[in-house]
């Protein structure tokens, strides 16, 4: 799997904390698209992206570990891509070691020999978005 084995060296390289690497696996177009899971709803443009994972490094979170719990799947037609799935990401915040679920996903075009990431979507569900409990059927 061309795109996981990417999307893994990306994640080692947050594990390290590498701002170079992190860097590296994002086209630096201002019409990257970032969806992520905290406290902003998105993030567009490399130059923005980047001074997020500038100030991620520089932050007291940092990611362990991450497992795949479902997936991931993948896709590559040309020179685009996608890869989605569940992960658990395990963080240490100030001493505290914490496990959360994440769906993942990445769209990801061929440039210069690499697959970088185009759009990231990282998010975990609401517990009941609509005030209904889930609609599905048993």
């Amino acid at each position: 799997m061309i795109l996981k084995a990417r999307i893994e060296k990306f994640w080692d390289a947050v594990l390290e904390k590498n701002v170079a690497e992190i860097e590296a696996a994002y086209i630096s177009t201002e019409e990257t698209y970032v969806i992520l899971e905290g406290p902003r709803y998105s993030t567009l443009g490399f130059s923005k992206i980047a001074k997020g994972w500038v100030d991620f490094c520089d932050s007291p979170i940092k990611m362990q570990a991450y497992e795949w719990v479902e997936g991931p799947f993948e896709e590559i037609e040309g020179k685009m891509g996608w890869l989605g799935g569940i992960t658990d990401l395990t963080l240490n915040v100030k001493e505290k070691a914490f496990t959360t679920r994440f769906r993942v996903s990445f769209v990801m075009v061929l440039s210069e020999g690499d697959w970088k990431i185009k759009h990231e979507h990282v998010s975990a569900p609401l517990p009941d978005p609509y005030g209904i409990g889930d609609w599905l059927k048993t």
